[in-house]
């Protein structure tokens, strides 16, 4: 007897069965990238570590923004 394959199952679009979707790509900034922050307000971009966070110069502070980068956009 054969076992079913979930790859091979076909869902319906109304399906509360059907698989996740696919996550978004996580957006890439560079050093020197002017930002917004929703809780910081305007900010430089004054490090970067590979998708895993940003360093980020709010005036007078600065803070490290770990990805996803949900609260922040690229101005």
């Amino acid at each position: 007897m054969k076992t079913p394959r979930a790859a091979t199952r076909r869902h319906l679009p109304t399906s509360p069965f059907k698989p996740p979707a696919a996550a978004p790509p996580v957006e890439r900034f560079a050093v020197d990238d002017r930002v917004n922050h929703d809780q910081y307000g305007l900010g430089v971009v004054i490090g970067v570590e590979d998708e895993v966070a940003v360093l980020v110069d709010f005036r007078p502070r600065q803070e490290r923004i770990p990805a996803p980068y949900n609260k922040m956009t690229k101005l």
